[in-house]
């Protein structure tokens, strides 16, 4: 079978799990936000902004990343910033979203938990309101921070968790094991919350800290996470728990070219339950989930089915209700039945 056509890949349904709300700050919002918080950046250009845009491995895109999250100091701006990304996710035909957002990053700032929450959890309820996409968070512990950071992170959270469906594990890896955090994931597993780890891509120790964050810390997802093609006990385990991975295109590409035709096929020839979301779209030349697809496609060469099952395992890995789960499903079925294929029966 013929790739998929680009008509098909953006009238597809889709869920995203792997998104950075702090990541997803677009240069034009990005004035805005310092014009309103004095901020030197208001004397720039929205190209000025993205010429300045250039990473080759985790720290140096982390400096970037570091340095936007700076604009943030209101519950203005952050319910600005998340409704800008439902709005667009929402424009790619995403039904469902499960957004990253990293707290400690404001609150050592002197930013309060609650200004944080409060903004994105209005931004959430207007976005279903207006465009149709329902949406949950899941809060990160930064990895070079302190475990009794994050720990005091987790407390902070305590009113909130309610609005809070799992916790993850971001940022710089080097030096910083899953194993750090595991009192405070395992605080997160007994209140009831899901779990999930980044691993990134070639990172020091990584194959080391995919086993800890399967074996040891009950990770339910693993975000990123290719290197475990690399250690057949490792991905065996990922095959027969069905855990499913978080595949984001756009980094992989800037940090090892020419990896998403190898990688993304191995994944799927491994018989692994991969995912397709964007990452970090604003500071990575605007790919959002449709160019995501479009980018794993023109690597993979996937096909309509192929990209069909990617979907399906993105619903079918999202932590929702499975009343919510099945009405997303009957929507892909409904869009596969139109688009003149018949979706697998799982």
């Amino acid at each position: 079978m013929m790739p998929a056509s680009d008509t098909f890949i953006e009238a597809l349904p889709k869920a995203e799990l792997h998104v950075h709300l702090e990541g997803t700050l677009e240069p034009g919002l990005k004035i805005i936000l310092a014009r309103r918080n004095g901020h030197p950046l208001q004397d720039m250009t929205e190209d000025d902004i993205r010429a300045s845009y250039g990473f080759h491995d985790l720290p140096s895109f982390l400096a970037l990343y570091y340095e936007g999250v700076e604009l943030l100091h209101t519950e203005q701006d952050f319910y600005d910033l998340c409704h800008a990304y439902l709005k667009k996710a929402a424009s790619q035909n995403v039904l469902y979203s499960e957004m990253f957002f990293d707290p400690q990053l404001h609150t050592r700032r002197g930013i309060a938990f609650e200004t944080v929450i409060s903004g994105l959890n209005r931004a959430r309820k207007d976005a279903q309101r207006d465009f149709g996409i329902r949406s949950q968070l899941v809060m990160c512990f930064i990895r070079e921070m302190s475990a009794q950071s994050a720990e005091e992170t987790f407390t902070q959270a305590q009113p909130y968790l309610s609005d809070i469906v799992g916790v993850g594990l971001d940022s710089d890896e080097k030096g910083n094991p899953p194993a750090k955090f595991a009192n405070v994931f395992k605080r997160a597993r007994d209140a009831g919350l899901h779990v999930t780890m980044h691993c990134d891509i070639d990172q020091e120790n990584t194959h080391e800290h995919i086993r800890q964050a399967l074996e040891d810390l009950g990770s339910e997802r693993l975000d990123h996470g290719l290197n475990i093609l690399e250690k057949p006990d490792l991905l065996r385990q990922a095959r027969e728990r069905h855990i499913p991975f978080t595949v984001c295109p756009f980094p992989n590409m800037a940090i090892r070219p020419s990896s998403n035709e190898k990688d993304i096929r191995a994944l799927l020839d491994a018989g692994l339950t991969i995912t397709i979301n964007s990452d970090d779209p604003g500071y990575m030349q605007g790919v959002y989930m449709t160019e995501a697809m479009k980018m794993a496609r023109d690597g993979a060469h996937l096909t309509p089915d192929e990209l069909l099952t990617i979907s399906r395992n993105a619903f079918n890995a999202a932590w929702i209700g499975e009343e919510e789960r099945q009405t997303y499903l009957d929507r892909l079925d409904d869009f596969a039945r139109k688009a003149g294929m018949m979706a697998s029966a799982t």
